[in-house]
């Protein structure tokens, strides 16, 4: 029975991998939208592991997220290393290199150093997937911060908490204009600025192939460390965290050193989507943080299954999908709906009836009876299977006299 389960699994992921690696091809002009949709995948499936798998209701998965693609962009406008000091610029030595920070006061000190600079001196900017890397730490930093302050309190505390947090930080890039850039946005450089070659084929930088491919290795990546985390003993704790954590307390479970640590986690990969998202889009704004972002991912792992990983993540990406095709305006008779207005509303409306009535989602329940299929049948027939079958014949075993005049053997 465990073997058929292990199977259908896997077969299930082979399956979509295989169509998520041939998408490009079945509409290579919706390209965008299947990067955005791989985006919000991430973000959905991570927060089903922190909600569902963990209880913990956080609305501040999008600052996160929003903290890795700023921490990506400060360090893409901001930073460089040189062979030689600039003398010009902020500078830090290491070994034989020189860490370089531009002034945002004088943005153009590193132009005017070069006519200084040794003949033969680089200047090199770091390449994004640093830059990634670096927002993916200041995310889990933040993370641990807030979850070191946060979650000692009772649950409404990190709701109420995540929240503040996530405005806070919003309007504080949004008031900065000398480093976020403010409302107008902060502009960072794609992801492979000078092209890449795939398959003996050249992309340019503004091919969405290449995006789409490493979006969908993350998306894979992720996937495979919260299906690891949640099958491990991590996850037989942070779900009994989730019913009881008086109970799991009193087995031994360090609560708040589990809840911190699968908060700290759920941040970090937040801040790798949003550093990834950032440098697809190469103009990021604050409105990225906006709690309307924040309701919609929170909508589509509702609607996906809080409790299951892979069902949030379906269901982010068929929404998002949804949501693009909706913009179309729908004519009936002489009355035309402008959709791009009503889009959310439906997908409201949808969102309720999902709770009213399908508590766990509507694509979970479906994974639930692929993976799952004759499993129930095969247990119920092991159940049934006479006792005399199953148990060997022992002749040593004291036998019950038929009537009370029937001598014991």
């Amino acid at each position: 029975m465990r073997g058929t389960m292990r199977r259908l699994k896997i077969l299930t992921w082979v399956v979509g991998t295989s169509f998520l690696l041939i998408l490009p091809w079945l509409i290579p002009t919706r390209m965008h939208v299947a990067v955005i949709a791989l985006y919000y995948a991430i973000l959905a499936s991570s927060w089903a592991l922190l909600a569902g798998y963990g209880g913990q209701f956080s609305f501040a998965h999008m600052a996160f997220a929003g903290l890795g693609a700023y921490t990506a962009g400060l360090i893409d406008k901001f930073i460089r290393l040189t062979t030689a000091p600039t003398y010009a610029c902020t500078e830090f030595p290491l070994g034989s290199w020189w860490l370089v920070i531009q002034d945002t006061a004088s943005p153009t000190c590193l132009e005017k150093a070069k006519a200084t600079m040794p003949m033969g001196a680089l200047i090199v900017k770091l390449p994004a997937w640093m830059d990634i890397l670096m927002g993916v730490v200041v995310g889990g930093l933040f993370g641990l911060l807030i979850g070191a302050l946060v979650l000692r309190l009772r649950r409404t505390y990190l709701a109420l908490f995540t929240i503040a947090f996530a405005e806070i930080l919003r309007t504080a890039i949004n008031a900065e204009r000398d480093i976020t850039g403010g409302p107008g946005g902060l502009k960072l450089s794609p992801l492979f600025p000078n092209g890449v070659t795939l398959l003996g084929h050249e992309f340019t930088a503004a091919d969405k192939l290449p995006p789409y491919l490493v979006m969908l290795g993350l998306f894979l990546l992720v996937m495979a460390l919260m299906y690891w985390l949640a099958g491990s003993r991590f996850g037989l704790f942070i779900r009994a965290i989730r019913e009881d954590e008086e109970a799991a307390g009193s087995l031994g479970v360090d609560v708040v050193r589990y809840k911190i640590l699968l908060f700290t986690i759920t941040a970090m990969i937040a801040a790798a989507a949003g550093g990834m998202y950032a440098h697809y889009v190469r103009v990021i704004a604050p409105n990225m943080m906006v709690i309307k972002e924040m309701s919609v991912v929170i909508a589509m792992a509702v609607i996906g299954g809080m409790e299951s990983l892979l069902g949030a993540a379906i269901g982010a990406i068929i929404i998002e999908f949804a949501l693009e095709q909706l913009r179309s305006n729908i004519t009936i008779g002489a009355f035309t709906l402008n959709m791009a207005d009503w889009r959310l509303v439906v997908f409201g409306a949808l969102l309720m009836i999902t709770l009213r009535f399908w508590g766990n989602g509507l694509i979970h329940p479906i994974i639930q009876r692929i993976t799952r299929r004759g499993v129930a049948e095969e247990t119920v027939a092991k159940r049934l299977q006479p006792r005399a079958a199953t148990e060997p014949e022992d002749d040593t075993r004291v036998k019950i006299p038929a009537s009370p005049l029937e001598p014991d053997p």
